[in-house]
Protein backbone atom coordinates (compact mmCIF):
# COMPACT_ATOMS: atom_id res chain seq x y z
CA UNK A 1 0.00 0.00 0.00
CA UNK A 2 1.18 3.35 -0.63
CA UNK A 3 2.50 6.16 1.81
CA UNK A 4 -0.52 8.39 0.65
CA UNK A 5 -3.44 5.41 0.31
CA UNK A 6 -2.28 4.76 3.89
CA UNK A 7 -2.23 8.05 5.15
CA UNK A 8 -6.01 8.40 3.74
CA UNK A 9 -6.89 4.88 5.49
CA UNK A 10 -5.42 6.34 8.40
CA UNK A 11 -7.31 9.81 8.06
CA UNK A 12 -11.02 8.09 8.16
CA UNK A 13 -10.28 6.06 10.91
CA UNK A 14 -9.32 9.32 12.97
CA UNK A 15 -11.66 9.89 16.27
CA UNK A 16 -12.88 13.48 14.72
CA UNK A 17 -15.20 13.32 18.03
CA UNK A 18 -12.03 14.52 19.97
CA UNK A 19 -10.41 16.41 17.06
CA UNK A 20 -13.65 18.61 17.27
CA UNK A 21 -14.18 18.80 21.00
CA UNK A 22 -10.50 20.13 20.86
CA UNK A 23 -11.31 22.80 18.39
CA UNK A 24 -14.14 24.02 20.32
CA UNK A 25 -12.43 24.20 23.65
CA UNK A 26 -9.37 25.75 21.66
CA UNK A 27 -12.30 28.43 20.05
CA UNK A 28 -13.71 29.41 22.88
CA UNK A 29 -10.91 29.98 25.11
CA UNK A 30 -8.83 32.33 22.51
CA UNK A 31 -12.64 34.26 22.39
CA UNK A 32 -12.57 34.35 26.46
CA UNK A 33 -9.20 35.32 26.64
CA UNK A 34 -9.71 38.21 24.46
CA UNK A 35 -12.87 39.14 26.61
CA UNK A 36 -10.23 38.71 30.05
CA UNK A 37 -8.05 41.38 28.26
CA UNK A 38 -10.63 43.90 26.56
CA UNK A 39 -10.68 47.03 27.07
CA UNK A 40 -13.86 48.88 25.37
CA UNK A 41 -12.46 52.35 25.67
CA UNK A 42 -9.79 51.40 23.00
CA UNK A 43 -12.19 49.50 21.18
CA UNK A 44 -9.68 46.79 20.40
CA UNK A 45 -9.70 43.93 17.96
CA UNK A 46 -9.57 40.43 18.69
CA UNK A 47 -6.68 39.53 16.06
CA UNK A 48 -4.46 42.48 17.45
CA UNK A 49 -1.03 40.69 17.98
CA UNK A 50 -0.25 43.31 20.58
CA UNK A 51 -2.92 41.62 22.73
CA UNK A 52 -2.48 38.43 24.31
CA UNK A 53 -5.59 37.31 21.87
CA UNK A 54 -3.25 38.36 19.02
CA UNK A 55 -0.73 36.09 20.22
CA UNK A 56 -2.83 33.22 21.49
CA UNK A 57 -4.21 33.16 17.77
CA UNK A 58 -0.33 32.53 16.92
CA UNK A 59 -0.37 29.90 18.95
CA UNK A 60 -3.81 28.37 18.01
CA UNK A 61 -2.42 28.46 14.30
CA UNK A 62 0.81 26.71 14.93
CA UNK A 63 -0.81 23.97 17.34
CA UNK A 64 -3.09 22.88 14.78
CA UNK A 65 -0.14 22.85 12.33
CA UNK A 66 1.78 20.74 14.64
CA UNK A 67 -1.01 18.15 15.44
CA UNK A 68 -1.51 17.66 11.80
CA UNK A 69 2.01 16.72 12.07
CA UNK A 70 2.03 14.34 14.86
CA UNK A 71 -0.91 12.71 12.72
CA UNK A 72 1.46 11.93 9.72
CA UNK A 73 4.22 10.42 12.04
CA UNK A 74 4.11 6.88 12.09
CA UNK A 75 2.31 5.46 15.19
CA UNK A 76 5.41 3.36 16.30
CA UNK A 77 7.88 5.89 16.41
CA UNK A 78 6.29 7.35 19.80
CA UNK A 79 6.53 3.79 21.48
CA UNK A 80 10.22 3.50 19.48
CA UNK A 81 11.86 6.72 20.90
CA UNK A 82 9.48 7.35 24.06
CA UNK A 83 12.65 7.06 26.72
CA UNK A 84 14.58 9.44 24.27
CA UNK A 85 11.75 12.13 24.35
CA UNK A 86 11.75 11.83 27.95
CA UNK A 87 15.50 11.91 28.51
CA UNK A 88 15.68 15.14 26.15
CA UNK A 89 12.53 17.28 27.90
CA UNK A 90 14.23 15.82 31.54
CA UNK A 91 17.55 17.51 30.48
CA UNK A 92 15.43 20.29 29.83
CA UNK A 93 14.40 20.55 33.00
CA UNK A 94 17.95 20.49 34.16
CA UNK A 95 18.80 23.46 31.77
CA UNK A 96 15.77 25.86 33.54
CA UNK A 97 17.29 25.01 37.04
CA UNK A 98 20.70 26.40 35.74
CA UNK A 99 19.90 28.86 33.02
CA UNK A 100 15.89 29.56 33.57
CA UNK A 101 14.51 32.89 33.52
CA UNK A 102 12.20 33.75 36.90
CA UNK A 103 8.14 34.56 35.66
CA UNK A 104 6.06 34.79 38.75
CA UNK A 105 8.15 33.57 41.33
CA UNK A 106 9.13 30.25 39.31
CA UNK A 107 12.01 29.09 37.78
CA UNK A 108 10.77 27.24 34.70
CA UNK A 109 11.13 28.90 31.72
CA UNK A 110 14.07 28.72 28.94
CA UNK A 111 14.34 32.18 27.26
CA UNK A 112 14.67 31.96 23.48
CA UNK A 113 14.92 35.80 22.19
CA UNK A 114 11.93 38.09 23.24
CA UNK A 115 9.86 34.36 23.71
CA UNK A 116 9.97 31.89 26.44
CA UNK A 117 8.74 27.90 26.29
CA UNK A 118 8.04 26.59 29.70
CA UNK A 119 9.55 22.75 29.53
CA UNK A 120 7.32 21.20 32.22
CA UNK A 121 4.42 21.81 30.09
CA UNK A 122 5.99 19.59 27.40
CA UNK A 123 7.72 16.62 29.91
CA UNK A 124 4.28 15.76 30.61
CA UNK A 125 4.17 14.40 27.71
CA UNK A 126 6.89 12.84 27.59
CA UNK A 127 6.81 11.31 30.77
CA UNK A 128 3.23 9.50 29.55
CA UNK A 129 4.96 8.26 26.99
CA UNK A 130 8.01 6.49 28.88
CA UNK A 131 5.83 5.03 31.34
CA UNK A 132 3.55 3.66 28.87
CA UNK A 133 6.37 1.92 27.69
CA UNK A 134 7.93 0.68 30.95
CA UNK A 135 4.33 -1.09 31.57
CA UNK A 136 3.63 -2.37 28.33
CA UNK A 137 6.33 -4.28 28.42
CA UNK A 138 6.01 -8.17 28.85
CA UNK A 139 6.03 -9.80 32.45
CA UNK A 140 5.37 -6.06 34.42
CA UNK A 141 3.26 -6.53 37.02
CA UNK A 142 2.58 -3.61 39.74
CA UNK A 143 2.55 -6.12 42.70
CA UNK A 144 6.09 -6.45 42.36
CA UNK A 145 7.57 -3.48 44.85
CA UNK A 146 11.00 -3.05 42.61
CA UNK A 147 8.54 -2.60 39.68
CA UNK A 148 6.21 -0.08 41.45
CA UNK A 149 9.44 2.02 42.28
CA UNK A 150 10.77 2.02 39.05
CA UNK A 151 7.42 3.14 37.06
CA UNK A 152 6.72 5.96 40.39
CA UNK A 153 10.24 7.17 39.40
CA UNK A 154 9.57 8.02 36.42
CA UNK A 155 7.09 10.44 37.23
CA UNK A 156 8.51 11.52 40.31
CA UNK A 157 11.91 12.65 38.82
CA UNK A 158 10.03 15.12 36.84
CA UNK A 159 8.18 16.27 39.47
CA UNK A 160 11.18 16.87 41.80
CA UNK A 161 13.22 19.04 39.20
CA UNK A 162 9.65 20.89 38.79
CA UNK A 163 9.42 21.32 42.63
CA UNK A 164 13.18 23.22 42.31
CA UNK A 165 11.95 25.49 39.82
CA UNK A 166 9.36 26.34 43.01
CA UNK A 167 6.55 25.28 40.62
CA UNK A 168 4.55 23.44 43.06
CA UNK A 169 1.01 23.26 40.64
CA UNK A 170 3.07 21.93 37.77
CA UNK A 171 4.76 19.59 40.43
CA UNK A 172 1.08 18.00 41.93
CA UNK A 173 0.02 17.51 38.20
CA UNK A 174 2.32 14.38 38.26
CA UNK A 175 0.14 12.95 40.65
CA UNK A 176 -2.13 12.38 38.62
CA UNK A 177 -0.20 8.94 36.83
CA UNK A 178 -1.31 7.02 40.43
CA UNK A 179 -4.62 7.01 38.72
CA UNK A 180 -2.79 5.20 35.71
CA UNK A 181 -0.67 3.05 37.99
CA UNK A 182 -4.30 1.89 39.47
CA UNK A 183 -6.05 1.02 36.57
CA UNK A 184 -2.60 -0.98 35.72
CA UNK A 185 -2.77 -2.81 38.55
CA UNK A 186 -1.76 -1.05 41.66
CA UNK A 187 -3.64 -2.34 45.20
CA UNK A 188 -5.76 0.70 46.03
CA UNK A 189 -4.93 0.72 49.87
CA UNK A 190 -2.36 3.13 49.25
CA UNK A 191 -5.09 5.46 47.37
CA UNK A 192 -7.38 5.67 49.87
CA UNK A 193 -4.87 6.24 52.30
CA UNK A 194 -3.41 9.41 50.74
CA UNK A 195 -6.89 10.82 50.40
CA UNK A 196 -7.69 9.82 54.14
CA UNK A 197 -4.13 11.71 54.44
CA UNK A 198 -5.37 14.85 52.54
CA UNK A 199 -8.81 14.73 54.37
CA UNK A 200 -7.03 14.80 57.58
CA UNK A 201 -5.21 17.86 56.95
CA UNK A 202 -7.71 19.74 55.77
CA UNK A 203 -10.01 18.56 59.22
CA UNK A 204 -6.25 19.63 61.13
CA UNK A 205 -6.40 22.74 59.70
CA UNK A 206 -10.21 23.14 60.76
CA UNK A 207 -10.59 21.60 64.40
CA UNK A 208 -8.20 22.56 67.50
CA UNK A 209 -5.64 19.66 66.92
CA UNK A 210 -6.21 18.81 71.14
CA UNK A 211 -9.88 18.45 70.36
CA UNK A 212 -9.42 16.32 67.50
CA UNK A 213 -6.67 13.81 68.95
CA UNK A 214 -9.09 13.68 72.02
CA UNK A 215 -11.83 12.85 69.91
CA UNK A 216 -9.41 10.03 68.20
CA UNK A 217 -8.20 8.70 71.73
CA UNK A 218 -12.00 8.11 72.60
CA UNK A 219 -12.92 6.38 69.12
CA UNK A 220 -9.89 3.81 69.82
CA UNK A 221 -10.39 3.14 73.25
CA UNK A 222 -13.94 2.94 72.50
CA UNK A 223 -13.67 0.24 69.92
CA UNK A 224 -11.19 -1.72 72.08
CA UNK A 225 -13.74 -1.77 75.33
CA UNK A 226 -16.54 -2.54 73.35
CA UNK A 227 -15.79 -4.46 69.79
CA UNK A 228 -15.47 -7.64 70.77
CA UNK A 229 -13.90 -8.98 67.57
CA UNK A 230 -11.06 -6.21 68.36
CA UNK A 231 -10.76 -7.05 72.15
CA UNK A 232 -10.44 -10.99 71.52
CA UNK A 233 -6.63 -10.82 70.29
CA UNK A 234 -3.81 -8.34 71.53
CA UNK A 235 -2.72 -8.00 68.17
CA UNK A 236 -5.92 -6.06 67.15
CA UNK A 237 -5.35 -3.83 69.57
CA UNK A 238 -2.13 -2.89 68.93
CA UNK A 239 -3.14 -2.19 65.61
CA UNK A 240 -5.76 0.10 66.98
CA UNK A 241 -3.45 1.83 69.28
CA UNK A 242 -0.77 2.18 66.78
CA UNK A 243 -3.04 3.61 64.26
CA UNK A 244 -4.50 6.11 66.48
CA UNK A 245 -0.89 7.36 67.55
CA UNK A 246 0.00 7.73 64.36
CA UNK A 247 -2.88 9.76 63.48
CA UNK A 248 -2.41 11.66 66.55
CA UNK A 249 1.34 12.27 65.38
CA UNK A 250 0.34 13.27 61.87
CA UNK A 251 -1.99 15.76 63.55
CA UNK A 252 0.17 17.44 65.32
CA UNK A 253 2.78 17.51 62.34
CA UNK A 254 0.42 19.59 60.69
CA UNK A 255 0.85 22.72 62.17
CA UNK A 256 4.45 22.48 62.29
CA UNK A 257 4.75 21.66 58.42
CA UNK A 258 2.31 25.02 57.46
CA UNK A 259 4.28 26.80 59.86
CA UNK A 260 7.84 26.35 59.23
CA UNK A 261 8.00 24.17 56.38
CA UNK A 262 5.64 25.72 54.15
CA UNK A 263 6.73 29.10 52.26
CA UNK A 264 4.60 32.50 53.30
CA UNK A 265 3.00 32.80 49.88
CA UNK A 266 1.89 28.59 50.37
CA UNK A 267 1.17 29.23 53.93
CA UNK A 268 -1.32 32.05 52.50
CA UNK A 269 -2.78 29.69 50.00
CA UNK A 270 -3.70 27.36 52.53
CA UNK A 271 -5.40 30.06 54.60
CA UNK A 272 -7.08 31.37 52.03
CA UNK A 273 -8.65 27.61 50.84
CA UNK A 274 -9.73 27.30 54.96
CA UNK A 275 -11.28 31.19 55.60
CA UNK A 276 -10.95 33.21 52.42
CA UNK A 277 -13.19 36.07 54.58
CA UNK A 278 -10.66 36.15 57.28
CA UNK A 279 -8.00 38.67 55.12
CA UNK A 280 -10.40 39.53 52.05
CA UNK A 281 -8.08 42.29 51.47
CA UNK A 282 -4.49 40.28 51.93
CA UNK A 283 -4.41 36.50 50.83
CA UNK A 284 -8.43 35.96 50.42
CA UNK A 285 -8.26 38.46 47.73
CA UNK A 286 -7.74 36.05 44.50
CA UNK A 287 -10.74 33.19 45.53
CA UNK A 288 -13.05 36.24 46.97
CA UNK A 289 -13.05 38.00 43.71
CA UNK A 290 -13.24 34.97 41.60
CA UNK A 291 -16.39 33.59 43.42
CA UNK A 292 -17.85 37.21 43.04
CA UNK A 293 -17.32 36.83 39.16
CA UNK A 294 -18.34 33.91 38.79
CA UNK A 295 -21.55 34.75 41.02
CA UNK A 296 -22.53 37.75 39.38
CA UNK A 297 -23.31 36.45 35.78
CA UNK A 298 -26.02 34.95 36.93
CA UNK A 299 -28.13 32.17 34.64
CA UNK A 300 -27.31 33.22 31.49
CA UNK A 301 -24.33 35.44 32.17
CA UNK A 302 -23.75 39.35 31.23
CA UNK A 303 -23.20 38.86 27.56
CA UNK A 304 -19.65 38.34 25.68
CA UNK A 305 -17.32 41.69 26.10
CA UNK A 306 -19.75 42.81 29.12
CA UNK A 307 -18.55 41.37 32.47
CA UNK A 308 -17.55 44.20 34.96
CA UNK A 309 -15.47 42.16 37.00
CA UNK A 310 -13.38 41.08 34.25
CA UNK A 311 -12.60 44.76 32.76
CA UNK A 312 -11.71 46.56 36.05
CA UNK A 313 -9.17 43.97 36.72
CA UNK A 314 -10.62 42.83 40.18
CA UNK A 315 -9.65 39.35 39.43
CA UNK A 316 -5.32 38.76 39.02
CA UNK A 317 -4.51 36.59 35.68
CA UNK A 318 -7.85 36.00 34.34
CA UNK A 319 -6.58 35.30 31.44
CA UNK A 320 -4.78 32.01 32.62
CA UNK A 321 -5.20 30.62 35.84
CA UNK A 322 -8.62 32.07 36.55
CA UNK A 323 -10.27 32.17 32.95
CA UNK A 324 -13.25 29.97 34.04
CA UNK A 325 -14.10 33.39 35.95
CA UNK A 326 -14.61 34.77 32.50
CA UNK A 327 -17.15 32.19 31.42
CA UNK A 328 -19.01 32.48 34.88
CA UNK A 329 -19.43 36.26 34.78
CA UNK A 330 -20.29 36.40 31.17
CA UNK A 331 -21.56 33.34 29.83
CA UNK A 332 -23.43 32.46 33.14
CA UNK A 333 -24.36 29.14 34.80
CA UNK A 334 -25.58 27.99 31.26
CA UNK A 335 -22.07 28.59 30.02
CA UNK A 336 -20.31 27.74 32.95
CA UNK A 337 -22.28 24.35 31.94
CA UNK A 338 -21.96 24.02 29.17
CA UNK A 339 -18.17 24.44 29.34
CA UNK A 340 -17.76 21.47 31.79
CA UNK A 341 -20.07 19.63 30.29
CA UNK A 342 -17.59 19.81 27.27
CA UNK A 343 -14.99 18.57 29.44
CA UNK A 344 -16.83 15.74 30.53
CA UNK A 345 -17.86 14.68 27.05
CA UNK A 346 -13.89 14.68 26.11
CA UNK A 347 -12.87 12.61 29.68
CA UNK A 348 -15.45 10.34 28.44
CA UNK A 349 -14.33 10.30 25.26
CA UNK A 350 -10.72 9.57 26.36
CA UNK A 351 -11.93 6.60 28.66
CA UNK A 352 -13.95 4.80 25.44
CA UNK A 353 -10.87 5.23 23.76
CA UNK A 354 -8.53 4.37 25.86
CA UNK A 355 -10.22 0.83 26.56
CA UNK A 356 -11.04 0.06 23.33
CA UNK A 357 -7.11 -0.26 22.29
CA UNK A 358 -5.41 -3.13 21.14
CA UNK A 359 -2.21 -2.59 22.39
CA UNK A 360 -1.51 -1.89 25.87
CA UNK A 361 1.05 0.44 25.52
CA UNK A 362 -1.52 2.90 23.69
CA UNK A 363 -3.92 2.08 26.60
CA UNK A 364 -2.13 3.30 28.69
CA UNK A 365 -1.13 6.36 27.35
CA UNK A 366 -4.51 7.00 27.14
CA UNK A 367 -5.29 6.91 30.88
CA UNK A 368 -2.25 8.97 31.39
CA UNK A 369 -3.65 11.73 28.90
CA UNK A 370 -7.22 11.55 30.53
CA UNK A 371 -5.66 11.46 33.91
CA UNK A 372 -3.49 14.48 33.70
CA UNK A 373 -5.99 16.73 31.53
CA UNK A 374 -8.90 15.88 34.30
CA UNK A 375 -6.44 17.02 36.98
CA UNK A 376 -5.97 19.89 35.31
CA UNK A 377 -9.90 20.43 34.77
CA UNK A 378 -10.50 19.50 38.52
CA UNK A 379 -7.70 21.82 40.07
CA UNK A 380 -8.34 24.73 37.85
CA UNK A 381 -11.45 24.89 38.30
CA UNK A 382 -12.08 24.23 41.87
CA UNK A 383 -9.47 26.97 42.71
CA UNK A 384 -11.73 29.15 40.87
CA UNK A 385 -14.59 28.30 43.16
CA UNK A 386 -12.82 28.03 46.68
CA UNK A 387 -12.17 23.68 46.71
CA UNK A 388 -8.75 23.85 46.22
CA UNK A 389 -6.14 25.82 46.91
CA UNK A 390 -4.85 28.41 44.17
CA UNK A 391 -1.84 26.46 42.79
CA UNK A 392 -1.43 28.47 39.58
CA UNK A 393 -2.19 25.85 36.93
CA UNK A 394 -3.59 26.00 33.38
CA UNK A 395 -7.31 25.18 32.11
CA UNK A 396 -6.50 22.59 28.52
CA UNK A 397 -6.82 24.09 25.52
CA UNK A 398 -8.12 27.05 27.28
CA UNK A 399 -6.03 29.42 29.42
CA UNK A 400 -3.55 32.00 27.60
CA UNK A 401 -0.21 30.27 27.11
CA UNK A 402 1.68 29.02 24.02
CA UNK A 403 3.77 26.10 26.07
CA UNK A 404 0.13 24.97 27.98
CA UNK A 405 -1.67 24.88 24.47
CA UNK A 406 1.22 23.12 22.48
CA UNK A 407 1.86 20.57 25.77
CA UNK A 408 -1.32 20.05 26.00
CA UNK A 409 -2.12 19.35 21.81
CA UNK A 410 0.64 17.09 21.70
CA UNK A 411 0.04 14.66 24.50
CA UNK A 412 -3.84 14.58 23.02
CA UNK A 413 -2.75 14.01 19.18
CA UNK A 414 -0.42 11.61 20.33
CA UNK A 415 -3.39 9.00 21.43
CA UNK A 416 -5.04 10.25 18.28
CA UNK A 417 -2.75 8.94 16.42
CA UNK A 418 -2.04 6.02 18.31
CA UNK A 419 -5.66 5.39 18.32
CA UNK A 420 -6.22 5.47 14.22
CA UNK A 421 -3.70 2.78 14.09
CA UNK A 422 -5.29 0.73 16.77
CA UNK A 423 -6.66 -1.94 13.91
CA UNK A 424 -2.92 -1.91 12.19
CA UNK A 425 -1.68 -3.26 15.76
CA UNK A 426 -4.39 -5.81 15.81
CA UNK A 427 -3.21 -7.07 12.69
CA UNK A 428 0.30 -7.55 13.63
Amino acid sequence: MSTQNQYLRTSTQIDWVTVLLFMFLVIWGWLNIFAAVYDPELQQNIFDFDLKSGKQLVWIVMAVILAAFILMIDFRFFESFSYFIYMVFLGLLLVVLVTGKVVAGSKSWLGIGTLGIQPSEFIKFATALALSNYLSAPNIKLENINTLIRASLLFILPATLILLQNDTGSTLVFSAFIIVLYREGLNPIPIVLGIICAFLFIITLLIDKYLLVSIFAVVAAGIILFYKPIRKKWANILLITFIAVFVSGFVFSVNFIVNNVLQPHQQNRIKALINPDADPLGFGWNVTQSKIAIGSGGFLGKGFLEGTQTKFDFVPEQHTDFIFCTIGEEWGWLGSTVLIGTFITLFLRLLYMAERQKSKFARVYGYCVLSIMFFHFLVNIGMTIGLFPVIGIPLPFFSYGGSSLWGFTILLFIFINLDAHRMHILGQ
